[in-house]
């Protein structure tokens, strides 16, 4: 979260935050959970000769969170209207992050954004605006943010019907206006939205290197019409421990 002009106190400083249900997900297996803070190695006030290659080194696996759009000029687009800018500069961070975390051989988890990140992180691009560009789509976000929700189509024989079996009509919390484009390279589908819409993806090179364009941390544990997202989050923890 960057400084707001003509605030004071926080609203005047650059934020970087962990949103706490991501964090209580995924400590929820026992995990220990570290935000990891950008690098600035040339701060006018602070230096520091630590690397994003170090956190990779360093740190067992990585979740992508959910916020702010990714500035089209990532995938090599003009916004189209102002607010769809982004956020060029947590993308920059969180790019180099990914290829960091791809390097060493660590696993890599998306979640919303993240999905959408690890799309772009391959050569993929991005949809802007759902409503704008495929306007025959079913609602992705709602004002009832975290408590929206749509089915899923999950990819047969991928690894989320592996994890979860080939049960019809799961539903998932859905929130974004932004979506999966054009796949990047040596990634596949593997979940799609009632109107085709692209909600889960896998790099099929080495590695684990999962996202999904839904919530999973939002999914309350015992709710039978949402998909589990336990055996997506042990499947990361398990290649995080090799």
């Amino acid at each position: 979260m960057h400084p707001q002009s003509g605030e004071s106190g926080l609203r005047s400083k650059t934020l970087q935050v962990l949103e706490q249900s991501v964090a209580q997900w995924a400590a929820s297996r026992d995990t220990l959970v570290l935000m990891v803070p950008s690098v600035v190695q040339d701060g006018a006030l602070q230096r520091s000769s630590i690397r994003l290659r170090d956190y990779a080194q360093y740190l067992d696996g990585l979740i992508l969170q959910g916020g702010t759009d990714i500035s089209p000029r990532a995938y090599g687009e003009e916004p189209l209207k102002p607010e769809w800018a982004g956020d060029p500069v947590r993308d920059a961070y969180e790019l180099e992050l990914v290829h960091e975390f791809l390097e060493a051989g660590k696993p890599i988890l998306g979640i919303c954004r993240g999905m959408q990140l690890i799309n772009v992180a391959f050569g993929g691009s991005l949809f802007q605006d759902i409503p704008t560009l495929v306007p025959d789509a079913i609602a992705h976000e709602t004002p009832h943010y975290d408590r929206h929700r749509h089915e899923v189509t999950l990819t047969p024989g991928g690894r989320l019907q592996q994890w979860n079996g080939a049960l019809p009509g799961r539903q998932v919390v859905s929130v974004h206006h932004q979506a999966v484009k054009r796949l990047g390279r040596d990634l596949v589908v593997e979940a799609t939205a009632p109107d085709g819409v692209i909600e889960a993806i896998r790099y099929q090179g080495r590695g684990f290197v999962f996202g999904v364009q839904w919530h999973p941390e939002f999914h309350p544990p015992g709710d039978e019409a949402l998909l589990d997202p336990t055996p997506m989050l042990d499947a990361f923890l398990e290649a995080a421990r090799r």
